[in-house]
C-alpha cells in the first residue's frame, strides 16, 4: 500500500513536518536508507513536487526561511536537481526519443531471448538471491518509493552487476516510482551507467551499502561487480548538440478558452487566468503511458486522485479524460466550444509525445494549444545544458529572482 495521499493538503503537511530537518539534519542524514517507514532524513515530498501539488518554490522558501541557505544548502541543491534535469532533457530532446526506440527494441529482445527474460523476471520480482537488492524491488513495487541512495545503487547493480539492459531497469521504475517523471528517470539511469557525465558511471560498493543502510545489508563486495568503465561506448557519437526550450503558444486573452490540467502541474491556480473566457476544464490522465507494459496501479490512482484534488481546489467541473486515442482532446474541446486549450508546460516525456500525435486534430478543429511557463523553470533551465555545476553556480541567483524576491 502506498503511504502517500494524492492532496496538496496533504503534500503541504508532509513538507510542515520536515522543515525542521531541512538544514543540517538533511545534510547529514540525506544518504541513509532506513529502510520502509523509516525515511525521516529525507523529506519524501518527490511525488508532490513532480506533481507541483507542492512547488520547489515552496519548500526551498520554508527551507531558507527555516535554516537559511548556509544550513539549508544542500537540501535546496536536491530540489534544484530535479529543475535541472527536466531542463537538460528539454535542451536535449532527443535523449528521450533515443530512450523510447531503444526501450522498444530491448522489450523486442526480452520477447525472444528466454535467458534475458528470466533474468529480468527474477530482478523484478527480487529473487536474484542478493538480499539488498531484492528488498529494493520489493518495496518498490509495495510502496511506490526508494530512497534516492537505493535508487543509485539498486541501477548500478542492474546494469553491471546482473548484466541486465539499463532501459529496462529504468522502464521498471518508471512504472512503479510515485514521483517517477521522464527527465529525472532517464537521466538518473544514464548517469548510473556513465551516459550522462560520460565515462563517470556509479558503482555500487559492499562498504557504501553496509555503511548507509545501517547494516541492514552486508553484502560481500565480491558480489557486486567492479565498475571500471561505463556504457559509453553504447552512444559512440556522444551526446546530441544542445537544442533551445521548445517555444510555446501564449493563450490569447478574451478566447474561448478551455483549461487542461496534467500531472506535469496540479497547482494551476497559480497562473493568472484573468481575462480569459472560461468556457470548460478537464483532467488529463496519461500515466498509462509511461510504458508499453502495465504501470503500477498506485501511480495511475495517485495520478487520478492528484488531479481531481487540483480541479476541486479551482472549483472546476472538469470532465476527466484519458490520453488515448489522440482525437480526444480536440473532441472535448470542440463540443465545449473553445478557440484554445490552456495548460501548464508539459515537458519532454511520454504525454508530451501523446500531445504532439494529438497535434493535428486540434489544428483541424481550428483548436490553439497554449502553454504557460512558470518562472521557475524558466529561471534554470537556461544553465541546463552540461553537467550540474553549471546550475549549482547560478544558484544565488536563482535565489535571488526566485525566493528573495
Amino acid at each position: 500500500m502506498s503511504p502517500f495521499t494524492p492532496t496538496r493538503a496533504a503534500g503541504l503537511a508532509v513538507m510542515r513536518d520536515f522543515i525542521p530537518a531541512m538544514g543540517r539534519r538533511y545534510a547529514n542524514g540525506r544518504n541513509h536508507d532506513r529502510g520502509p517507514g523509516h525515511h525521516k532524513a529525507v523529506s519524501t515530498l518527490s511525488p508532490y513536487l513532480r506533481r507541483r501539488l507542492v512547488t520547489e518554490r515552496e519548500v526551498v522558501t520554508a527551507a531558507i526561511d527555516a535554516h537559511g541557505f548556509e544550513n539549508a544548502e544542500k537540501f535546496v541543491q536536491e530540489v534544484i536537481w530535479r529543475g535541472y534535469f527536466k531542463g537538460w532533457l528539454e535542451r536535449r530532446p532527443q535523449v528521450w526519443d533515443s530512450y523510447v526506440a531503444g526501450l522498444q527494441e530491448d522489450l523486442e529482445t526480452l520477447e525472444r531471448d528466454r535467458r534475458l527474460r528470466r533474468g529480468v523476471t527474477r530482478a523484478q520480482d527480487g529473487q536474484t538471491g542478493m538480499a539488498c537488492f531484492d528488498a529494493w524491488a520489493e518495496e518498490l513495487v509495495e510502496t511506490g518509493y526508494l530512497h534516492n541512495h537505493a535508487r543509485m545503487w539498486f541501477a548500478s547493480i542492474w546494469i553491471f552487476t546482473l548484466e541486465l539492459p539499463w532501459r529496462l531497469g529504468a522502464d521498471f521504475f518508471y512504472r512503479h516510482l510515485l514521483d517517477g517523471d521522464a527527465a529525472s528517470n532517464t537521466l538518473g539511469w544514464r548517469w548510473v551507467a556513465g551516459l550522462h557525465t560520460r565515462g563517470k558511471a556509479y558503482p555500487a560498493t559492499a562498504q557504501n551499502i553496509n555503511a548507509f543502510t545501517g547494516g541492514r545489508f552486508a553484502p560481500r563486495q565480491s558480489d557486486l561487480a567492479e565498475v571500471t568503465e561505463g556504457l559509453e561506448t553504447t552512444e559512440p557519437d556522444g551526446l546530441p548538440s544542445v537544442q533551445p526550450v521548445r517555444k510555446v503558444r501564449a493563450p490569447q486573452a478574451g478566447a474561448a478558452t478551455a483549461l487542461l490540467l496534467t500531472e506535469d502541474d496540479c497547482s494551476m491556480e497559480a497562473f493568472d487566468l484573468t481575462g480569459h473566457d472560461i468556457c470548460g476544464a478537464a483532467t488529463l490522465r496519461g500515466s498509462h503511458l509511461r510504458s508499453p507494459l502495465p504501470v503500477a496501479g498506485c501511480v495511475t490512482a495517485f495520478e487520478k486522485g492528484a488531479l481531481a484534488d487540483a480541479a476541486m481546489r479551482m472549483k472546476l467541473a472538469a470532465t476527466a479524460l484519458s490520453a488515448d486515442h489522440p482525437d480526444t482532446l480536440a473532441k472535448w474541446a470542440a463540443a465545449t466550444g473553445a478557440a484554445q486549450i490552456v495548460t501548464p508546460f508539459v515537458p519532454r516525456g511520454p504525454l508530451r509525445d501523446w500531445l504532439n500525435e494529438a497535434a493535428p486534430y486540434l489544428a483541424q478543429n481550428s483548436i490553439a494549444f497554449c502553454e504557460l511557463h512558470r518562472e521557475w523553470d524558466e529561471a534554470i533551465w537556461p544553465h541546463a545544458t552540461a553537467g550540474f555545476f553549471k546550475v549549482k553556480k547560478q544558484i544565488p541567483r536563482i535565489l535571488d529572482q526566485m525566493v528573495m524576491a
